[in-house]
């Protein structure tokens, strides 16, 4: 009874992101009633490893004590700051500068938000103030990368590439540019990595010169492309578009929404990649997901031309809720869990979970593995030989996120046949064990689909 309340409630009153509408109120919500570690359990009791951590982002596992004491704690002392009129907590104020000593080279300053979207909305906000200053506006055209992802915001939806954020919303603006995806399981170039590097650099170059250096403002790239299909490019990939970048005095923006905080190993995928971006973003993992809270890095160049061309005059950009302090305060105690055995536990884990997914290969309908650390994914096809996905009729996000469902296991189910991956940094072998067991049940399931056999033949 209790969950059938919830369900009409929800059908009635909550609308769900990214969602069909209709669908969603044919079929009802699954309400999550609890969770512990890599666990959830639903209203009926059912328990389900996480494979997914919520959104990407409950990087340490749920049912951290430590992590709700922190925000009750501040909760009782001071549960709101505003940052604005020169004040501020000591949580904000730790948290950017125990971010900043970890952040690569000189990203040393720290504007906070309340997750993602905002953070990349903050730095086209930044980096057009940023050439006004340096008196070339002019420069204000934006480049991303196909099946990449930059947020839902207005202007975030549009650096997004992928159809369902424009489809209906008059996106992208016709200052937002693409070049195709590195994309290494169907590249053009093939599969040979400095082939892929050498084609994407050339790309790069060729909408440089078409749009004409002194137009481009700032070029996005993930290091790994989440929400595309975690799309790993090849080593020495962003190192490469980072040098073009600097060649044609156009700002880098890594967006690390999603691979930040041990998602990929260490706290920063850009550590790995042996690159310092001019801009760098994060959200997700810098709370664990437990409450609300992003930011934005800026370099030492970045920041000090914006203030030198403000003066005494204020910048005018700011939230609300900029540097909450329960956000903060919580922030600190996952960065605490984070490099109190959890980055460690993750790469362990994270090797197990790649050696797993790579033994499904030799399933029929698995086409690639692909990942780095606790980020991965399993593509589908129908063809080996021909790479050719499965069919739309087979309804791969809806009916495979279904069978993981009732396996047990909640994994991301891409409309392109993509299976996604990135369980929290605490899941123990057994918890790995069981992602992989119960992928390859759910493979079984829906090798055995009559749409998908029809396909095969």
């Amino acid at each position: 009874m209790f969950s059938n309340s919830l369900i009409e409630l929800d059908r009635a009153h909550l609308v769900h992101p990214v969602a069909s509408y209709r669908t969603h109120e044919t079929t009802g919500v699954r309400v999550l009633a609890s969770a512990s570690g890599a666990t959830v359990t639903d209203a009926s009791g059912k328990q389900l490893v996480d494979g997914f951590a919520g959104l990407w982002c409950v990087n340490a596992g749920y049912g951290h004590d430590s992590i709700v004491e922190a925000a009750a704690k501040q909760m009782r002392e001071l549960p709101y700051a505003t940052a604005y009129f020169g004040l501020g907590s000591e949580p904000a104020i730790r948290l950017a500068a125990e971010l900043a000593d970890r952040a690569p080279g000189d990203l040393n300053h720290v504007y906070f938000t309340l997750g993602g979207s905002d953070a990349i909305d903050s730095t086209v906000r930044y980096i057009r103030y940023y050439w006004n200053a340096r008196g070339k506006p002019n420069k204000d055209q934006f480049i991303s990368i196909e099946q990449g992802y930059h947020g839902s915001s207005t202007v975030g939806a549009g650096l997004t590439a992928l159809p369902a954020f424009h489809a209906g919303f008059g996106l992208p603006f016709d200052w937002q540019h693409k070049i195709p995806s590195h994309y290494a399981y169907r590249n053009p170039a093939g599969t040979d990595p400095q082939a892929i590097i050498a084609a994407s650099v050339a790309a790069l170059k060729q909408k440089i010169e078409q749009l004409g250096a002194e137009r481009i403002a700032a070029f996005y790239a993930e290091p790994i492309q989440g929400s595309g299909g975690v799309l790993v490019p090849p080593k020495g990939w962003m190192k490469a578009m980072r040098e073009v970048c600097r060649m044609f005095d156009i700002l880098f923006i890594a967006d690390e929404v999603i691979t930040g905080f041990g998602r990929t190993g260490p706290l920063f995928a850009c550590s790995e990649e042996e690159i310092v971006p001019d801009l760098l973003t994060v959200a997700k993992g810098l709370t664990s997901g437990y409450v609300p809270m992003g930011a934005l890095f800026m370099s030492e160049h970045v920041y000090q031309t914006i203030a030198e061309a403000a003066g005494a005059s204020a910048v005018g950009h700011g939230y609300t809720y900029s540097a909450h302090p329960v956000s903060a305060a919580v922030g600190l105690e996952v960065l605490r869990l984070y490099e109190g055995g959890l980055l460690e536990n993750g790469r362990k884990a994270g090797a197990r979970l790649m050696a797993g997914l790579e033994s499904l290969k030799d399933h029929p309908l698995v086409g690639d593995v692909r990942g780095r650390g606790m980020l991965a994914a399993v593509e589908l096809v129908v063809d080996k030989e021909r790479k050719t996905p499965l069919p739309a009729a087979a309804d791969p996000a809806r009916r495979i996120f279904d069978r993981a469902w009732h396996n047990g296991l909640i994994i991301r189910a891409f409309a392109s046949g993509v299976l996604g991956y990135a369980p929290p940094l605490c899941c123990t072998d057994s918890d790995i064990d069981a992602i992989v067991e119960r992928t390859r049940q759910t493979l079984d399931e829906t090798l055995a689909d009559p749409t998908v056999r029809a396909a095969m033949v």
